[in-house]
């Protein structure tokens, strides 16, 4: 199936200059979202996954699906103030701006085996602060997956982020 058709893409959003991958279009079809998430699911599943993390927002929308595919748990990285319990928050840099991340402070232990999910690797910012919650809890086996990656945006961050076994589905050059 060719996901990239699936993808609408909405010129100068979030602002002028940018082109917003919308994979909302992806997730109507229920044959596109059920491949989506079996080739997720299908790619990491020998490699014992005890937790996937899904990305506030849109790496919610596959990642309990993810999670329960994989017969592990799911936990939430939201933005700050998003979380009822003790947090432990990064900061980090987007294509447009500033934000910081949270999750649980009890959410992970140094056993678990995480699947970090969320729908797009840009500059690799997000992922990379979901990167460094993830290690600060001591975990030390750590997988990414993506629907797109953005792969004209070059940087540093996101070769470190590749370094960890990084499944994507639809690539933009």
């Amino acid at each position: 199936m060719n996901l990239k058709e699936r993808i609408r893409e909405v010129s100068d959003f979030p602002k002028a200059g940018i082109s917003f991958k919308d994979i909302t279009t992806l997730f109507k079809d229920s044959d596109s979202l059920k491949y989506t998430t079996d080739v997720i699911v299908d790619n990491f599943k020998g490699e014992n996954i005890t937790k996937v993390l899904g990305i506030e927002a849109r790496g919610f929308m596959l990642g309990g699906a993810i999670a329960c595919g994989l017969n592990a748990g799911f936990i939430p990285v939201r933005k700050v103030g998003k979380l009822p319990a003790e947090t432990i928050s990064e900061t980090y840099e987007l294509e447009y701006g500033v934000d910081s991340i949270e999750m649980h402070a009890d959410a992970l232990n140094e056993d678990d085996v995480i699947l970090i999910h969320d729908d797009l690797l840009a500059t690799g910012g997000t992922a990379f602060a979901t990167l460094n919650l993830v290690k600060r809890a001591g975990v030390k086996n750590i997988y990414f997956s993506f629907i797109c990656d953005l792969e004209f945006i070059k940087t540093e961050i996101k070769e470190k982020i590749k370094e960890h076994n990084t499944q994507v589905l639809v690539k933009y050059s």
